[in-house]
């Protein structure tokens, strides 16, 4: 499919993957994060999806391409049932060609190829774009909301106070507030926590059996983890499974750990989208302070009441980013796609 605006010199086609691979990677390198991360990237993201085939859509000036705009394929659930959702991602425009004309024919141009595959575009543009996405036809759905538990203080009270008496002041504060996650921890002892590099097979049977509701919802099964994560290039991630008497999982965590925050970019529980109990988050913060970590922090979009565990657990709402969605399939736009919805950062890109 290809879309042309003579006057200007562009025209919008769709990539032929893997043909068109170095043209792109030379457009990225300069306009698109770190180089060092896009060739890994392309070949995981565009070559390697196992969900059913990405689209790039290609911006040309000449013979030169100056844009990019992908979809990858999400395995998704809405209303109970899987429907074809696509991810935005890898937008990139050469700082020469940035106008609105170009940018709008590149992004016209990807959303008609997409209505060919998908029921569902969304994306998560920053907070600068939204008035051009828009004007394309993407609602705004809510916020992927990060939620954040400091473990270890004493880094935080040197911002306020000074370093012989932020370090002391502390410790104590680490103490106490360990002595207070653990006990009201000890109902729910009945939990082993173990560490795993790659995904484990009884992801499944947790995930089959959990409550998955009537909202939009990213499928977290294991087969979903080995490809968003022990298939990334891009991701340093391991997993905390808690387990019961039986060695049947009760939730699992897929984390990463970045200059000593424990970032938790997937999890799932037995309780589904219904939430999880906050003494399995206790588990989790449990495990992190034995690795050191100074806090840990969780992207998710839920309902309030459904992050019931994570507040009982103490974790605050922090900054979100915006998350649209714009329908493509067949009938009315839904108008209640984010009523109870349960997305994290693994349904993102990267």
């Amino acid at each position: 499919m290809t879309a042309a605006d003579p006057a200007g010199g562009y025209r919008a086609e769709l990539a032929a993957l893997p043909r068109d691979r170095a043209a792109v990677l030379a457009l990225w390198r300069g306009n698109l994060g770190d180089p060092a991360r896009h060739a890994g990237k392309f070949d995981w993201f565009y070559l390697g999806a196992p969900f059913g085939p990405s689209l790039l859509q290609l911006l040309r000036h000449g013979d030169a391409t100056v844009g990019t705009g992908g979809v990858a394929a999400r395995r998704m659930l809405w209303q109970g049932r899987e429907i074809r959702a696509g991810l935005l991602a890898d937008m990139a425009v050469d700082a020469r060609h940035r106008t609105l004309g170009p940018a709008l024919m590149l992004q016209e141009a990807l959303i008609a190829a997409a209505a060919q595959r998908f029921d569902l575009l969304y994306g998560f543009p920053n907070r600068k774009s939204l008035p051009v996405v828009r004007r394309l036809g993407y609602a705004v759905l809510g916020e992927l909301s990060r939620h954040a538990r400091v473990l270890r203080h004493a880094r935080y009270l040197q911002q306020r106070m000074p370093r012989w008496l932020a370090v002391p002041l502390g410790g104590v504060l680490d103490a106490v507030r360990a002595a207070h996650d653990g006990l009201r921890a000890l109902p729910g002892r009945g939990v082993t926590a173990t560490w795993s590099e790659q995904a484990d097979p009884r992801m499944d049977a947790l995930w089959n059996e959990s409550a998955h509701g009537a909202g939009l919802l990213g499928v977290h099964d294991a087969a979903m983890a080995r490809w968003r994560f022990d298939a990334s290039p891009l991701a340093g991630v391991r997993y905390l499974l808690l387990a019961d008497r039986r060695g049947a999982l009760r939730a699992w965590f897929a984390c990463e750990t970045r200059d000593g925050v424990l970032h938790v970019r997937d999890y799932w529980s037995q309780q589904g989208v219904d939430g999880i109990d906050h003494r399995l988050v206790l588990a989790l913060l449990r495990a992190a302070r034995r690795a050191g970590c100074a806090s840990v922090t969780l992207e998710c979009a839920a309902a309030p009441e459904r992050m019931a565990g994570w507040r009982r657990a103490g974790f605050v709402l922090r900054e979100g980013q915006p998350v649209v969605g714009k329908w493509l399939g067949a009938g009315p736009a839904p108008l209640d796609l984010a009523q109870g919805w349960h997305l994290t950062e693994a349904d993102a890109d990267e």
